[in-house]
Protein backbone atom coordinates (compact mmCIF):
# COMPACT_ATOMS: atom_id res chain seq x y z
CA UNK A 1 0.00 0.00 0.00
CA UNK A 2 1.28 3.63 -0.65
CA UNK A 3 0.61 5.00 2.69
CA UNK A 4 0.46 3.27 6.00
CA UNK A 5 -2.91 2.04 7.76
CA UNK A 6 -3.46 0.96 11.05
CA UNK A 7 -4.44 -3.14 10.51
CA UNK A 8 -5.97 -4.86 13.68
CA UNK A 9 -8.44 -7.57 13.94
CA UNK A 10 -11.75 -6.72 16.08
CA UNK A 11 -12.39 -8.54 19.24
CA UNK A 12 -14.99 -11.51 18.74
CA UNK A 13 -18.11 -9.09 20.24
CA UNK A 14 -17.20 -5.95 18.26
CA UNK A 15 -17.26 -8.60 15.24
CA UNK A 16 -20.50 -9.62 16.17
CA UNK A 17 -21.77 -6.29 17.07
CA UNK A 18 -20.79 -5.27 13.61
CA UNK A 19 -22.09 -8.09 11.51
CA UNK A 20 -25.36 -7.56 13.66
CA UNK A 21 -25.25 -3.70 12.44
CA UNK A 22 -24.79 -4.60 9.04
CA UNK A 23 -27.04 -7.51 9.17
CA UNK A 24 -29.99 -4.50 9.78
CA UNK A 25 -28.62 -1.77 7.50
CA UNK A 26 -28.26 -4.29 4.79
CA UNK A 27 -31.57 -6.18 5.44
CA UNK A 28 -29.57 -9.28 4.79
CA UNK A 29 -28.99 -12.24 6.75
CA UNK A 30 -25.25 -12.02 6.76
CA UNK A 31 -25.04 -15.10 9.20
CA UNK A 32 -25.80 -16.99 6.36
CA UNK A 33 -22.67 -16.11 4.57
CA UNK A 34 -20.54 -15.93 7.81
CA UNK A 35 -20.64 -17.35 10.94
CA UNK A 36 -20.52 -16.03 14.22
CA UNK A 37 -17.23 -16.51 15.67
CA UNK A 38 -15.70 -14.55 12.31
CA UNK A 39 -12.71 -12.75 12.64
CA UNK A 40 -12.93 -9.13 11.01
CA UNK A 41 -9.78 -7.26 10.17
CA UNK A 42 -9.93 -3.36 10.78
CA UNK A 43 -7.81 -1.11 8.14
CA UNK A 44 -7.76 2.86 9.23
CA UNK A 45 -8.09 4.95 6.56
CA UNK A 46 -8.50 8.33 5.92
CA UNK A 47 -11.87 8.01 4.20
CA UNK A 48 -13.29 5.24 6.44
CA UNK A 49 -12.49 1.63 7.85
CA UNK A 50 -12.13 -0.94 5.61
CA UNK A 51 -13.35 -4.37 6.89
CA UNK A 52 -11.45 -7.80 5.73
CA UNK A 53 -13.15 -11.11 6.24
CA UNK A 54 -10.66 -14.10 5.47
CA UNK A 55 -8.72 -10.67 3.75
CA UNK A 56 -10.96 -9.77 1.30
CA UNK A 57 -12.86 -6.29 1.47
CA UNK A 58 -16.59 -6.54 2.89
CA UNK A 59 -17.72 -3.67 4.59
CA UNK A 60 -16.57 0.10 4.69
CA UNK A 61 -17.15 1.66 8.02
CA UNK A 62 -17.32 5.55 8.35
CA UNK A 63 -18.28 7.26 12.15
CA UNK A 64 -22.44 7.58 10.64
CA UNK A 65 -22.79 4.58 8.44
CA UNK A 66 -21.48 1.53 7.65
CA UNK A 67 -22.62 0.08 4.13
CA UNK A 68 -20.81 -2.90 1.78
CA UNK A 69 -17.67 -2.97 -0.42
CA UNK A 70 -18.75 -2.85 -4.29
CA UNK A 71 -16.37 -5.77 -4.84
CA UNK A 72 -18.08 -7.85 -2.18
CA UNK A 73 -20.04 -10.28 -4.55
CA UNK A 74 -21.97 -12.63 -2.21
CA UNK A 75 -23.83 -9.72 -0.69
CA UNK A 76 -24.25 -7.99 -4.21
CA UNK A 77 -26.06 -10.78 -5.50
CA UNK A 78 -28.68 -10.81 -2.72
CA UNK A 79 -29.32 -6.96 -2.07
CA UNK A 80 -31.35 -5.09 -5.07
CA UNK A 81 -30.28 -2.91 -8.04
CA UNK A 82 -30.58 -0.14 -9.85
CA UNK A 83 -29.63 -0.68 -13.40
CA UNK A 84 -28.93 2.21 -15.14
CA UNK A 85 -28.75 3.48 -19.17
CA UNK A 86 -25.21 3.51 -20.83
CA UNK A 87 -25.24 7.60 -20.86
CA UNK A 88 -25.51 7.48 -16.98
CA UNK A 89 -22.14 5.61 -16.30
CA UNK A 90 -19.54 7.96 -16.63
CA UNK A 91 -21.69 10.26 -14.42
CA UNK A 92 -21.88 7.76 -12.16
CA UNK A 93 -18.23 6.56 -11.76
CA UNK A 94 -17.35 10.31 -11.23
CA UNK A 95 -19.51 10.31 -7.84
CA UNK A 96 -22.59 11.61 -9.22
CA UNK A 97 -25.85 10.98 -7.90
CA UNK A 98 -28.54 8.62 -10.05
CA UNK A 99 -31.56 10.60 -11.97
CA UNK A 100 -34.62 9.37 -12.96
CA UNK A 101 -33.90 10.04 -16.49
CA UNK A 102 -30.70 7.85 -16.34
CA UNK A 103 -32.65 4.67 -14.86
CA UNK A 104 -33.93 1.34 -16.66
CA UNK A 105 -35.56 -0.83 -13.96
CA UNK A 106 -34.86 -1.64 -10.60
CA UNK A 107 -34.94 -5.32 -8.85
CA UNK A 108 -35.18 -6.63 -5.89
CA UNK A 109 -37.67 -5.08 -2.89
CA UNK A 110 -36.56 -1.93 -0.95
CA UNK A 111 -37.85 0.65 1.11
CA UNK A 112 -36.43 4.88 1.77
CA UNK A 113 -32.85 4.53 2.59
CA UNK A 114 -31.85 1.06 1.67
CA UNK A 115 -28.94 0.52 0.03
CA UNK A 116 -28.98 -0.75 -3.51
CA UNK A 117 -26.14 -1.50 -6.11
CA UNK A 118 -26.22 0.42 -9.02
CA UNK A 119 -25.41 -1.79 -12.37
CA UNK A 120 -24.97 -0.59 -16.18
CA UNK A 121 -27.37 -1.96 -18.95
CA UNK A 122 -24.51 -3.81 -20.99
CA UNK A 123 -22.61 -5.60 -18.47
CA UNK A 124 -25.08 -5.66 -15.27
CA UNK A 125 -21.36 -4.80 -13.19
CA UNK A 126 -21.45 -2.51 -9.81
CA UNK A 127 -20.80 0.87 -10.40
CA UNK A 128 -21.83 2.26 -7.22
CA UNK A 129 -23.42 1.68 -4.22
CA UNK A 130 -26.65 3.97 -3.16
CA UNK A 131 -29.12 5.06 -0.42
CA UNK A 132 -32.35 5.05 -2.23
CA UNK A 133 -34.59 8.41 -1.29
CA UNK A 134 -38.31 6.31 -2.74
CA UNK A 135 -40.21 3.44 -1.45
CA UNK A 136 -40.45 0.68 -4.19
CA UNK A 137 -44.15 1.59 -5.00
CA UNK A 138 -43.36 5.24 -5.00
CA UNK A 139 -40.31 5.31 -7.21
CA UNK A 140 -42.27 3.84 -10.38
CA UNK A 141 -43.80 7.17 -11.02
CA UNK A 142 -40.82 9.23 -10.50
CA UNK A 143 -39.82 11.11 -13.90
CA UNK A 144 -37.32 13.20 -12.71
CA UNK A 145 -34.54 14.02 -9.97
CA UNK A 146 -32.93 12.28 -7.94
CA UNK A 147 -33.44 8.76 -7.00
CA UNK A 148 -30.67 7.10 -5.38
CA UNK A 149 -27.76 9.13 -3.12
CA UNK A 150 -24.45 7.64 -4.47
CA UNK A 151 -21.89 6.65 -1.42
CA UNK A 152 -19.69 4.86 -2.91
CA UNK A 153 -18.62 4.16 -6.58
CA UNK A 154 -15.87 2.65 -9.16
CA UNK A 155 -12.86 5.10 -8.80
CA UNK A 156 -13.47 6.90 -5.40
CA UNK A 157 -10.56 6.98 -2.73
CA UNK A 158 -12.25 3.99 -0.84
CA UNK A 159 -12.41 1.89 -4.12
CA UNK A 160 -8.54 2.78 -4.93
CA UNK A 161 -7.78 1.67 -1.54
CA UNK A 162 -10.01 -1.61 -1.92
CA UNK A 163 -8.49 -2.53 -5.30
CA UNK A 164 -5.36 -3.91 -3.05
CA UNK A 165 -7.17 -6.26 -1.55
CA UNK A 166 -9.50 -7.83 -4.05
CA UNK A 167 -9.75 -10.62 -6.80
CA UNK A 168 -11.53 -9.30 -9.97
CA UNK A 169 -15.44 -9.36 -9.58
CA UNK A 170 -17.21 -12.08 -10.77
Amino acid sequence: MSEKHRRYFLKEKDSKNLLDKASQRFRVNLEQIFNEKTNIEIIETEHGDICLIDGKPVFVRTQVDVYPALMFSLLFNMMPKVTVDMGAVPFVCKGANIMAPGIKCFSGDFKKGDFVFIVDEKHGKPLALGEIVYDAEEVKSVKQGIVVKNKHYVGDNIWNILKEFRAPFK
